[in-house]
């Protein structure tokens, strides 16, 4: 492999669960090296579920733990603390999760690990943020997915609230504070000086959600809630079953798409139809539009649908399983990685961290630590001069 772009970059990461430690993960995928400084009885994520057949590794935690070294402390112990200040001392970013203002109760806020390493980014996620008034409320993935109107977005108009099955605050969130750290990170290559960065979930979500929250802002009127229907509220951008009742999302929603659609779909008719010819007509006529693409739909099956259509430049999506969707991945989209505790030799893959780049490859073929696995190797390091 290439040398990655964040190479000679050390992260100390205080977090834990899943929303610091996916931003760790992602900036160990490029490249860094991250330091796991984890509480003696472990990071709870290594119990997630009842798989953990992985070196008694959850499936969770290795999603988000590849690559890295581990290091089990107490900060409470004056011992433990001191091996934790050394490794901050050199390391470039300190990452944590803590609910506000514990970090500083340890001994590990912001200004005095500046004493240690006055050039360090210091990146804090929480669900509120570090000095909001919801600062001490307790926050994980699902809490912020309601609190923050996600859960209202998805399903129709007098349906009950729909969370988004997998803990998309939590990564949307890791993400963010990646893009933070490495801005950050930048900023310091131009100035020398370090940075403080607060990252709230809530926040996070907000901004995640611009295109369902710019336009409430803008005119004062939430988004309906369309189901499975797109952005654009057009009855040709929603989902439609197939004969082998499988399903197909349909996403036409330029006027090009539309001819295109029309014509291969024998309709020329649509486009001088008064109900179909313009996007605001098919708004109007919604539920005719769609009875009329159903009716069509079902005479086929799914695979057929996609195939078809995305060769005329139609997009047009087979619905898949999440087992079924890892074959559509380009050759460095999933990691695999070896895994000890299973009779095959643990082989197993993690996704990788969503784009590709040469050189600089990102990934890696390293597992997860065990729990305080790194300790002589992190120890005798601190007593060396790298």
């Amino acid at each position: 492999m290439t040398q990655q772009p964040l190479a000679g970059i050390r992260i100390a990461d205080f977090s834990h669960v899943m929303a610091g430690p996916f931003a760790s993960h992602i900036l160990r995928l490029m490249g860094a090296e991250v330091i796991k400084i984890e509480a003696p009885r472990g990071d709870q994520f290594r119990n997630y579920g009842s798989n953990r057949d992985y070196d008694g590794m959850s499936p969770a935690f290795i999603a988000a733990n590849v690559g890295k070294k581990s290091i089990a402390l107490d900060l409470k112990d004056a011992k433990d603390h001191e091996i934790a200040r050394r490794i901050v001392a050199k390391s470039d970013v300190l990452l944590e999760n803590f609910r506000p203002g514990v970090i500083s109760r340890l001994g590990f806020g912001y200004d005095a690990m500046r004493e240690l390493r006055p050039d360090i980014v210091f990146c804090s996620v929480s669900g509120y943020g570090q000095d909001g008034p919801y600062r001490d409320w307790p926050a994980i993935d699902n809490i912020v997915q309601a609190t923050s109107g996600m859960m209202m977005l998805s399903g129709a108009e007098g349906d009950p609230p729909v969370r988004v099955g997998f803990p998309i605050v939590d990564t949307l969130t890791g993400q963010t504070a990646a893009v933070a750290i490495l801005g950050a990170l930048m900023q310091r290559e131009r100035t020398g000086e370090g940075a403080y960065i607060d990252v709230s979930m809530l926040d996070a979500s907000l901004s995640f959600m611009t295109s369902a929250l710019t336009p409430f802002l803008t005119t004062g009127s939430p988004l309906r809630r369309m189901g499975n229907t797109g952005y654009s509220e057009l009855p040709t951008a929603g989902v439609f079953e197939a004969k082998d009742g499988r399903h197909i999302s349909l996403g036409v929603v330029q006027e090009n798409q539309f001819a295109v659609l029309a014509r291969k779909l024998d309709r020329e008719g649509w486009l001088s139809d008064e109900r179909f010819a313009t996007p605001d007509a098919r708004r109007e006529n919604f539920d005719e539009m769609h009875s009329e693409l159903a009716a069509i739909f079902v005479a086929r099956d799914a695979g057929d649908w996609e195939r078809e259509l995305s060769e005329a430049g139609i997009p047009c999506g087979k619905i898949r399983s999440v087992s079924e969707a890892t074959e559509l991945g380009t050759p460095d989209a999933l990691l695999d990685l070896k895994i000890g505790g299973l009779p095959d030799g643990g082989q197993a893959s993690v996704p990788n961290v969503g784009f590709r780049m040469q050189p600089g490859e990102p990934g890696t073929d390293t597992a997860p630590p065990r729990l305080d696995e790194n300790r002589e190797e992190i120890l005798a390091w601190l007593d060396s001069n790298d």
